[in-house]
């Protein structure tokens, strides 16, 4: 009788923990993303590159370390660019701000009207990794600021 009640904690356990993953990998799918600062470094007749920092905000209790991040920006549904984040770490219900470079690949219309960055972050979680992708819809004015810098 001992060893079915070792082998039922055992199951309520793996159960537990099974649970508990689950709820904190759906917690670290929903990392919100904002701009935090844009700056101009060059431009040329190939286009424009800029140095970023992002804000990742972690609602999980997870630590969560991030490689390379490469990202898109996308302009009423046309990629215009590419950019590349430092490796970062995301602290358990906290936020990190990360910077990068993004380069643009043509001419953007000032009068744009969907902006929009995605890519997917690969995380390093204990023995595994999952991949988190983020959209981002800047507002009107960090648009301008991240894209146009007017």
């Amino acid at each position: 009788m001992k060893s079915s009640k070792k082998g039922g904690l055992i199951i309520l356990f793996v159960l537990g923990m099974s649970i508990f993953g689950y709820s904190q990998y759906a917690s670290a799918s929903q990392i919100e993303v904002s701009i935090t600062q844009s700056e101009l470094i060059g431009e040329n007749e190939k286009g424009a590159k800029y140095n970023v920092e992002l804000q990742f905000d972690n609602p999980s209790l997870l630590i969560l370390t991030a490689g390379d991040t490469e990202f898109f920006v996308i302009v009423n549904d046309e990629m215009v660019g590419k950019g590349e984040l430092e490796p970062f770490t995301l602290q358990p219900l906290d936020s990190s701000y990360v910077k990068g470079t993004f380069h643009t690949d043509s001419d953007i219309d000032e009068e744009s009207q969907s902006v929009k960055i995605t890519g997917v972050t690969k995380y390093d979680v204990l023995l595994t990794s999952i991949d988190v992708p983020f959209v981002y819809y800047p507002t009107d004015e960090q648009a301008r600021e991240f894209i146009h810098q007017n």
